[in-house]
């Protein structure tokens, strides 16, 4: 994990209470330069108080003080250049130059700034060291070139000067380039750590509606099929002694309702494995991707091998990975498989066997539409007749189905209930017209359900169908 201003100070032996300096080690180092610098500036200044005639004492304490205003280089560079430029002409503040114009170029001075006290600098030492060569060259027996002493006064200079402007200006460049890439590390960890949570909340919402698209299915089909058991049964029990042949139809419609149930639940439980079988599939084969990538491990007895190289890079991504196929191969494969609306005939037939009477009317050309529109359709009229059995006993209903344009129509409709029927005693969790509306509304469609004039209940819902014209390419195929 990147780690941040605060850790990495931690790490360093970051100490905020040292004036200007930002580490221990840091004020050692200026404390000690400054040390060398003003012992180097005191022996210096007994050898100008010998040349100036100046009093040896006055000249060592001077140095002294110049070479020890390096301690300050990292406070006021500027400071730290002026001084070494204004002891040029004494021939003392080697180190004290030196160090200066390198901490110069190295901060975050203007450039003309630096240019500015490195030229004053390089013309200091040009000055001094032709002055003193040219008094060198006068002594009896020495003759040289007049270009010699020029050009030596230009390579000493620039000797001192170039060198450490340089390297300062390189280490300056390097430290700026290393704190943005610091930060960039930092803020794509902290982008990370977002996408990572994002992904959580993903994965938590695919497992959510997984579960809820689950037990929705779970609630239709249980609901009807027992819902029929049940009154089929109270209908078996009021004519078991008197109506023998009547009541052998009925337990026979009760162990067809029962094993169409049993049959549903199935394949409902095999399409959830299904699901679960190709996402630990594509999960493996990313995990074992990831390994190979990043290092071909040996196989093993066991025949683990690569796929242990990819469980800690792949930690946060495998489970996403995994509910999402998970999710998106059972909803596919229920889509698929589930009933059409060609079935609906046959669910109303269930219904008037149950003793209901039912009209079905169908409007428009029927054509095939797209397998979670059919779907929907037959869900939303089963549910529709379930509840009529469950709070609606002996009432008249009619189911109508239109086909108009590209979109779908259905709506079942029931008239008041029949006074003196008994009731099924069926429980009801109230989640009938919610799990309608969420699958309607889940397909762009519109769920429209409430009370009649004549006492009774209607539910509409129309559903697009933009997707009809490829269904009919696959149904044909």
């Amino acid at each position: 994990m990147t780690t941040t201003g605060a850790d990495r100070d931690a790490v360093g032996g970051t100490t905020r209470g040292y004036w200007w300096w930002e580490r221990r080690r840091g004020a050692v180092l200026d404390v000690g330069l400054a040390v060398v610098s003003a012992f180097e500036c005191g022996v210096e200044g007994v050898r100008f108080a010998q040349t100036s005639s100046l009093p040896v004492p006055l000249c060592v304490v001077l140095g002294l003080i110049a070479g020890a205003v390096l301690v300050v280089r990292r406070r006021w560079p500027y400071a730290v250049v002026l001084v070494s430029v204004a002891v040029t002409p004494a021939e003392m503040g080697f180190v004290l130059g030196l160090v200066g114009l390198y901490t110069l170029a190295a901060s975050e001075a203007p450039r003309r700034i630096i240019a500015a006290l490195t030229g004053m600098a390089f013309a200091a030492t040009f000055i001094v060291t032709f002055v003193r060569t040219r008094q060198d060259m006068g002594y009896p027996g020495l003759h040289s070139d007049p270009w010699y002493v020029p050009l030596l006064a230009v390579l000493v200079s620039v000797g001192l000067t170039a060198p450490p402007v340089l390297l300062g200006l390189y280490v300056g460049a390097r430290r700026r380039l290393m704190e943005s890439l610091r930060e960039r590390a930092d803020s794509l960890e902290q982008e990370l750590s977002l996408l990572a949570d994002r992904a959580e909340q993903r994965a938590e919402w695919a497992r959510t509606e997984e579960r809820t698209r689950i037990a929705r299915e779970m609630h239709d089909v249980v609901a009807h099929r027992v819902s029929l058991m049940v009154v089929h049964a109270a209908a078996l029990q009021a004519v078991a002694l008197k109506d023998p042949p009547k009541a052998v139809k009925n337990a026979a419609l009760v162990g067809d309702m029962g094993r169409q149930a049993l049959t549903e639940l199935r394949e409902m439980l095999g399409v959830l494995r299904s699901g679960e079988a190709v996402a630990a599939r594509k999960a493996a084969g990313a995990g074992a991707g990831a390994g190979a990538a990043a290092s071909p491990a040996p196989a093993s007895p066991s025949g683990v091998g690569e796929g242990q190289g990819a469980g800690a890079g792949g930690e946060r991504a495998v489970p996403l990975a995994a509910v999402g196929a998970a999710a998106a191969a059972a909803a596919a494969a229920a889509a698929e498989d589930g009933p059409c609306l060609a079935d609906i005939e046959g669910l109303v037939g269930q219904s008037r066997d149950a003793g209901m009477v039912v009209e079905l009317l169908v409007q428009g050309e029927v054509r095939v539409c797209a397998p979670e529109v059919e779907q929907t359709a037959y869900r939303v009229v089963q549910e529709a007749l379930t509840n009529v059995h469950k709070h609606a006993g002996g009432a008249e209903v009619t189911v109508r189905l239109a086909y108009r344009g590209a979109e779908v129509a259905m709506q079942v409709e029931n008239g008041p209930s029949v006074a003196g029927v008994a009731d099924a005693g069926l429980p009801s969790g109230g989640n009938g017209l919610v799990g309608m509306r969420e699958r309607v509304t889940a397909l762009g469609g519109v769920f429209v359900s409430g009370a009649t004039d004549a006492g009774g209940f209607r539910v509409s819902a129309v559903l697009p169908d933009a997707v009809a014209g490829v269904a009919e390419v696959r149904s044909s195929a």
